[in-house]
């Protein structure tokens, strides 16, 4: 059986240090947008391993939002 790979698997953040204020509040829409459409995949099932990874997933775009924030404020 193929393994099956999201493309966002190997999709790599790009570095915020590197962004000037402008860039960073793009990319701040841009991770919002994401969370938004993670949001409408919610698993039903809050026991199911689906649902954890979702939840990862979740998880890592919301602490990468905050840090663009952080970012951003101390610009």
């Amino acid at each position: 059986m193929a393994e099956i790979h999201r493309f966002d698997d190997f999709y790599q953040e790009p570095d915020l240090d590197g962004m000037d204020a402008e860039q960073l509040r793009a990319y701040l829409a841009s991770v919002r947008a994401r969370i938004g459409q993670l949001d409408e995949e919610e698993p039903e099932d809050m026991e199911s391993e689906e649902y954890q990874e979702w939840g990862d997933r979740h998880e890592v775009l919301e602490d990468l939002a905050d840090e663009i924030l952080d970012r951003l404020e101390a610009l």
